[in-house]
C-alpha cells in the first residue's frame, strides 16, 4: 500500500508507461512500497526527481540475434543488454538465455540487480540481459554460433570499465566461454568483459558455488542474529538443480542440514535420507540430464511430475533456487503449515508478493533475494578485480571475502531496517540499505 504521495505519483507513471510488464512492475511496486520511509527522511530525493530516474534505464538495447542450426535452416532470436543505472560502478549482471526471456523480464531483474550489487558494497551498477533463446536441447555446435551472433552485436555495448555481463540461468560456463571468445575474437583485446569465465582464461575459484554458498552464509548468519540458531539439524527444501540449488545443497549439508529435494521445470525429487548431491551433479553437471533420472538411480526417493509440488513437503528451512515467482499465495500457505519458519531466495524474485504477505503474517524469517543470493555476484566483481590485477585468488581467499560479504549483507540490512522504524524487517532493509547509497550518489552527481 503506498502512503507517501510521491511514491503513489511515481508507481502510477511506470504503471502508465509499462503497463505491458507486469514482472517489471511487480518489482517496482515491491521496493517502492518498502521505500517509503526512507523516501520520507529524505526530502532532496523528491526534489532531485531520484525516484523517477531510478525506475527508468538509462539505456535499453533490444536486437535481432539471427543464426543457423544443424540443418543450415536460419533462426533468429531476440536479444537485450538492459543497462539500467551506473551511479556507483560500469553495469553488472547477467546473461539469461531461456524461453520466458521477455523486455519485462529483463527489466525487472536489471532493476532489482541495482540494489543487489549496492548491498554487496562493491563499486557496480545494475545490469542485465538475455534472449529468448532455449540452449536446452540445442548441440554444442549450434549453441556455439548463436553465443557468437549474440555477442556481435552486444559486443559494442560492453567493455570492462562500461557494462560486465555474467551467465544466468541458461548461461553458464559453456556459453561464457562462446560469447568471451566471440568478444575477444571482434575487439582484439583480452580483458576482463566477462564474469563467470573458465580457470584457464580469467575466471576466479568459487565463481561456480559462490550464489549457492553464499546464500547459506546469509541464511546463517540471520538465524544467528534473529534466531540464536543454525541450519544444524534442520530439515532443508530446495528447489532448482542448478549451479545455485547444487552449492546451496552442498554449503546446507557441511552446514549440518539435510536438504531433502531438488526439482527442474519437470518435476522434483524427495529424498527423505537426504538428497545425494553426487547423483545430481552427474545428472545435471555431467550430462545435463533431467532430474527424474534420480529416482530410477537412488533407491528410496521419489519422483513426483509438477515442480511446484517441491513446497508440499516438510521441512524447517526453504531455499527457492528456482525462478521467478516459484512460491505463490497458496504455496507459501503449505510451506507455513508444514513447519517452515525460515525462507530466503536463491533464484530472482521467487516469491509472488502474496506469498511474502504470508511469511510476515505467520512470522516467517524472509531473506529477499536481492540480499541472499548476493553471492554471485559479489564474487563476479571479485573476478572483475582479479583480472585488472593480473592476478589470482586462492579458493579460500574467495571464498572468505564471500562470507564476509554475505555476514555484512545481513548487518547492514538490519541496521537499516532499525534506522526507518522497521527492526528486524531483511527486506524493508536491504531495499533501504541498498537504495540509499544509489540514491546518494544520484544525487551527488547532478540531474543525468
Amino acid at each position: 500500500m503506498f502512503t507517501n504521495d510521491y511514491v503513489k505519483r511515481v508507481y502510477e507513471q511506470a504503471e502508465r508507461r509499462d503497463g505491458d510488464q507486469p514482472e517489471f512492475l511487480e518489482a517496482v511496486r515491491e521496493v517502492l512500497e518498502t521505500l517509503q520511509p526512507v523516501v520520507e527522511a529524505h526530502p532532496e530525493y523528491e526534489k532531485n526527481a531520484v525516484l523517477e530516474r531510478f525506475i527508468e534505464p538509462e539505456r535499453v538495447i533490444k536486437f535481432r540475434v539471427a543464426w543457423v542450426d544443424d540443418s543450415g535452416k536460419p533462426q533468429v532470436n531476440r536479444g537485450y543488454r538492459i543497462q539500467f543505472n551506473s551511479a556507483i560502478g560500469p553495469y553488472k549482471g547477467g546473461l539469461r538465455f531461456h524461453p520466458s526471456v521477455t523486455e519485462s523480464v529483463i527489466k525487472f531483474l536489471g532493476f532489482e540487480q541495482i540494489l543487489k550489487n549496492s548491498l554487496t558494497t562493491l563499486p557496480i551498477g545494475g545490469g542485465k540481459g538475455g534472449s529468448d533463446f532455449d540452449p536446452k536441447g540445442k548441440s554444442d555446435a549450434e549453441v556455439m554460433r548463436f553465443c557468437q551472433a549474440f555477442m556481435t552485436e552486444l559486443c559494442r555495448h560492453i567493455g570492462p570499465d562500461t557494462d560486465v555481463p555474467a551467465g544466468d540461468i541458461g548461461v553458464g560456463g559453456r556459453e561464457v566461454g562462446y560469447l568471451f571468445g566471440q568478444y575477444k575474437r571482434i575487439r582484439d583485446e583480452y580483458s576482463g568483459v566477462l564474469t563467470g569465465k573458465g580457470l584457464e582464461f580469467g575466471g576466479s575459484l568459487a565463481r561456480t558455488e559462490a550464489t549457492g554458498y553464499g546464500l547459506c552464509y546469509y541464511t546463517q548468519e540471520a538465524l544467528k542474529t534473529l534466531r540464536n540458531d543454525s541450519f544444524a539439524g534442520k530439515t532443508v527444501i530446495i528447489s532448482g538443480s542448478g549451479n545455485v540449488a547444487i552449492f546451496a545443497t552442498e554449503k546446507a549439508q557441511q552446514l549440518g542440514a539435510k536438504v531433502v529435494t531438488a526439482s527442474d521445470s519437470n518435476g522434483y525429487v524427495y529424498d527423505p535420507n537426504g538428497i545425494n548431491l553426487d547423483v545430481v551433479k552427474d545428472i545435471k553437471l555431467g550430462h545435463r540430464g533431467r532430474i527424474k533420472e534420480y529416482a530410477e538411480r537412488v533407491p528410496g526417493s521419489e519422483y513426483h511430475e509438477g515442480c511446484k509440488g517441491v513446497w508440499t513437503v516438510k521441512g524447517d528451512i526453504a531455499l527457492p533456487c528456482a525462478t521467478q515467482n516459484e512460491i505463490d499465495e497458496e504455496s507459501a500457505k503449505t510451506l507455513v503449515a508444514n513447519g517452515v519458519t525460515v525462507v530466503c531466495e536463491g533464484a530472482n524474485m521467487p516469491s509472488t508478493p502474496e506469498a511474502i504477505a504470508v511469511y510476515k503474517a505467520n512470522g516467517v524469517l524472509y531473506g529477499p533475494a536481492k540480499a541472499a543470493n548476493a553471492g554471485g555476484v559479489a564474487t563476479s566483481a571479485l573476478e572483475m578485480s582479479q583480472n585488472s590485477e593480473r592476478l589470482s585468488w586462492t579458493f579460500e581467499e574467495v571464498d572468505s571475502k564471500l562470507h564476509d560479504i554475505m555476514v555484512g549483507i545481513v548487518h547492514n540490512s538490519l541496521d537499516a531496517a532499525k534506522k526507518y522504524g522497521h527492526e528486524g524487517d531483511l527486506q524493508l532493509g536491504a531495499n533501504a540499505a541498498g537504495f540509499e547509497k544509489v540514491a546518494n550518489a544520484m544525487v551527488a552527481q547532478g540531474i543525468l
